[in-house]
């Protein structure tokens, strides 16, 4: 039967919807299908103000503004001031959708990946943020967040980085660092050459590498660093999603990375995502629903994100507790 609203759900492309009242005189719609409820406009249900004002919000925040900067903007232009409570809500929101969405495609990339590490700020502390990129593509495959520069640190980050690209790679290029060696020759063998370079080298280099950091740097640089670890790592997962999927590259002809390792994907930009249908771990993270009402979905685990955590001090010991043998305890 044809559908006598000549509306289709906005998640699903569904027929199957009828009408479920209005929202401040606009018209809501349930869906039969998915079981969703969605507005005919360009404003996103539970939301009150259009998906474009959102989306134009994200794409300022990742290429560097603050979100005092991106209110400023948004008044001018669109005369309406978000708070930054709001704004950040919005980022929260659907920086895990896009996380979510995007997990689980698999990137065709090359036999030569460039590994490095860098400093990030975490409240006055350092942390060592590592990444692996292809070199062909320039295709992010893994990154890391450690207190420490060990090679149990690189070895995590090549057994990342190949679960990602399906493959391993016949060449690892990085700098001197010696966690690097154990790293590699632990996660691939002698399968894979290591070559130990730097930056201004003449032809093998990880100079693909430092230009990230560098993009990263300037978007981090206006945070003023960050309050703990898991603000760190829920930034940098939602940059590499960016990084990956959403911002073009200069160097790939306007291509994104994921666009030059030729994965077929539909959503393209920030206006995409918002649009997309949220994710039960979304929503659990966004405290849109109870968390144990799914308990079932699994945490994230030490392996993916791992940090490491000092090793305690061999003359810090605990008091030694003398206990009775049998035979003593016989005599009495």
């Amino acid at each position: 039967m044809t559908n006598p609203l000549a509306v289709v759900c906005k998640y699903c492309n569904s027929s199957a919807i009828v009408k479920f009242g209005t929202y401040k005189g606009t018209q809501r719609y349930f869906c039969k299908s998915c079981e969703r409820k969605f507005k005919a406009d360009d404003s996103l249900f539970h939301m009150k103000v259009s998906a474009h004002h959102i989306s134009s919000a994200l794409d300022m925040y990742y290429k560097g503004l603050s979100f005092r900067d991106i209110a400023d903007h948004m008044q001018q232009e669109h005369d309406y001031r978000p708070s930054k409570s709001v704004i950040y809500q919005w980022v929260n929101k659907y920086m895990y959708m896009a996380i979510d969405h995007f997990k689980d495609y698999t990137p065709i990339v090359g036999d030569t990946w460039v590994a490095d590490e860098t400093v990030l700020d975490l409240d006055n502390h350092k942390v060592w943020f590592w990444d692996i990129i292809d070199s062909d593509t320039r295709f992010l495959l893994a990154s890391r967040a450690s207190l420490t520069r060990r090679s149990v640190d690189a070895e995590m980050l090549m057994k990342n980085a190949a679960k990602r690209a399906g493959k391993s790679p016949k060449v690892i290029i990085t700098d001197k660092l010696k966690s690097y060696l154990e790293g590699i020759e632990d996660t691939f063998g002698s399968d894979t050459e290591h070559i130990q370079s730097s930056p201004f080298a003449i032809g093998d280099s990880t100079a693909l590498i430092e230009r990230f950091h560098g993009t990263l740097k300037d978007r981090v640089k206006v945070m003023r660093g960050f309050k703990d670890m898991d603000t760190l790592l829920e930034f940098t997962d939602g940059f590499l999603v960016y990084y990956d999927f959403l911002r073009p590259h200069e160097g790939l002809d306007g291509k994104t990375p994921a666009e030059a390792a030729k994965i077929d994907y539909r959503v393209k930009n920030w206006a995409d995502v918002s649009r997309l249908p949220i994710s039960k771990k979304a929503e659990v993270k966004t405290h849109q629903v109870s968390e144990s009402k799914f308990s079932h979905i699994e945490p994230r685990t030490v392996e993916t994100r791992a940090v490491t955590i000092p090793k305690v001090h061999k003359h810090i010991r605990e008091p030694r507790v003398v206990r009775p043998t049998l035979a003593k305890m016989r005599r009495v």
